[in-house]
C-alpha cells in the first residue's frame, strides 16, 4: 500500500504517513450524518408549514377579511413561490453536502498509480541520525558544571 499524498510505501496498520503525516484512517466512517438529518428535517417541516399557512392564510382572508377570489389566488401563488424557491435551496445545499461526503471518502485499498520517479525510486538506507535538539545544551551545562566556582 502507498501513500496517498507523497507515494511512500506504507507498512500496514500505519495510521499516518511516515514521510508526510497525512491520516490513512478510513474517511468513511466520520460521514456527517447529523448535518444530513437535519437538512432532510429542515426541508420535511418547511414544507409542512408552508402548506399549512397557505391553506390556513388563505381560510383567515376569506373568513375575516372577505377577500376575493382573485386576491386569494395571488397569495397563494406568491406563498407557494416563497416555499419553492426555499425548499429548492434546502436541497441544493443538501446535495452538495452529500456530494463533498462522497467525494470526501478515500479508498485506501487501491493504491494510487504513482509517477515514474517516484515509482522506480530504490529504498534507501537509513540518513545520519539528527542530532538531539538538546544535545548541545547539555554539553554546555555540562561545561559549565565542571568549571570552577569564581
Amino acid at each position: 500500500m502507498y501513500c496517498a499524498a507523497c507515494g511512500t510505501p506504507l507498512a500496514p496498520g500505519l495510521s499516518y504517513c511516515n514521510r508526510c503525516g497525512m491520516s490513512l484512517k478510513e474517511r468513511g466512517e466520520r460521514r456527517p450524518t447529523a448535518a444530513i438529518t437535519a437538512f432532510v428535517a429542515a426541508i420535511t417541516v418547511i414544507a409542512i408549514a408552508g402548506l399549512g399557512i397557505m391553506l390556513g392564510g388563505t381560510l383567515a382572508l376569506t373568513n375575516e377579511a372577505h377577500l376575493k377570489g382573485e386576491l386569494l389566488g395571488f397569495f397563494m401563488l406568491f406563498t407557494f413561490l416563497i416555499i419553492l424557491v426555499t425548499e429548492i435551496l434546502l436541497v441544493r445545499q443538501l446535495s452538495r453536502l452529500t456530494g463533498a461526503v462522497a467525494s470526501k471518502v478515500l479508498d485506501v485499498s487501491q493504491p494510487t498509480p504513482l509517477p515514474n520517479e517516484v515509482r522506480n525510486q530504490l529504498p534507501r538506507g537509513l540518513g545520519e541520525p539528527v542530532p538531539s535538539v538538546t544535545e548541545n545544551t547539555t554539553r554546555t551545562l555540562q561545561y559549565s558544571r565542571d568549571e570552577p566556582l569564581r
